[in-house]
């Protein structure tokens, strides 16, 4: 039989998996596949779960938000696991789930990755570590790392955003100096990200990415007058298209260098991610991922 590594969060979203596992285990045995579970925890080392992965494996099974997954590529490229990843989106935003297509129905989402060929798709990098999604940083950035498990477990989404509201009282300019060969950005901002999918929370703001180009989304808001910017994340909200806002800077680059003194955090794929200065870079068809469908795509869901 050939084996399938099947790493599932059981804490993800609200325990979607948990009753779910036995329709994947069936769906899989029916197309003649084994699959080896290994259940992450607070307490156990996800590292673990790779510890048998050899080349009779097909590909790694994940059951996960963004950040089970973030957690899974960064641990193949560690141990240079070079086979391809499969996403069952049981997390509370499963934002990079959404953008390459995977449906949220379980049983469907299993026969899209079986029935699917490998795809090489970018793959985002900050200083040593890897991101699927988003890398952030500024306003709003340590939300998810502070958000309670329980919360978001209850109230999904809305956790972010109500947690957001809390931070609001923290708003204050950031100097920060962001350089590469497509554009230059030496003053204040609020926030940045750096995409190397389409949506962060469900919100569609890089809506010009795309998963193969080779090249990373990069919006900074810069700091300004506050009505303009409650104008703007108003049109974030909505998904409205930003161009033409000059609370905004919206390009497109390969590789961003990027300095900051404020003593902020960065965020990677809802996990706290490496300390300034950043290389914020798109490594071009850097993961292989099965059941990718861009005919479909990503809502924005308030």
């Amino acid at each position: 039989m050939n084996k399938v590594k099947f790493i599932y969060n059981p804490y993800s979203g609200e325990n979607a998996i948990m009753s779910n596992i036995d329709e994947v285990i069936r769906i899989h045995q029916k197309y003649g596949y084994e699959l080896i579970p290994f259940r992450i925890s607070f307490d156990v080392n996800m590292e673990d779960a790779f510890g048998d992965v050899d080349e009779t494996y097909k590909y790694i099974l994940v059951a996960g938000g963004d950040g089970t997954v973030d957690a899974a590529v960064n641990y193949m490229k560690k141990l240079d696991i070079d086979i391809p990843i499969a996403i069952l989106p049981v997390g509370t935003a499963n934002d990079f789930a959404k953008f390459i297509g995977i449906p949220g129905n379980i049983s469907k989402a299993c026969e899209q990755i079986i029935n699917s060929k490998p795809k090489n798709l970018d793959l985002g990098k900050v200083n040593d570590k890897y991101f699927v999604n988003v890398a952030s940083t500024g306003l709003f950035t340590d939300v998810s790392q502070k958000t309670d498990v329980n919360l978001k477990n209850t109230i999904g989404k809305l956790a972010y955003y109500v947690k957001g509201l809390e931070q609001l009282h923290n708003l204050r300019k950031l100097k920060v100096k962001v350089k590469s060969e497509t554009a230059f950005f030496d003053g204040d901002m609020y926030l940045m990200l750096a995409f190397n999918g389409q949506t962060a929370g469900n919100l569609n703001l890089a809506y010009k990415a795309r998963i193969d180009d080779g090249l990373l989304d990069v919006i900074i808001v810069k700091a300004g007058v506050m009505k303009d910017i409650i104008t703007l994340f108003i049109k974030m909200l909505r998904g409205d298209h930003l161009e033409n806002t000059e609370s905004l800077i919206y390009f497109k680059a390969d590789k961003i260098q990027v300095e900051c003194d404020e003593g902020i955090v960065t965020d990677i794929d809802g996990e706290r991610g490496p300390d300034f200065p950043l290389t914020i870079e798109c490594i071009k068809g850097g993961m292989k991922v099965l059941g990718v469908n861009m005919g479909s795509k990503p809502k924005v869901n308030i």
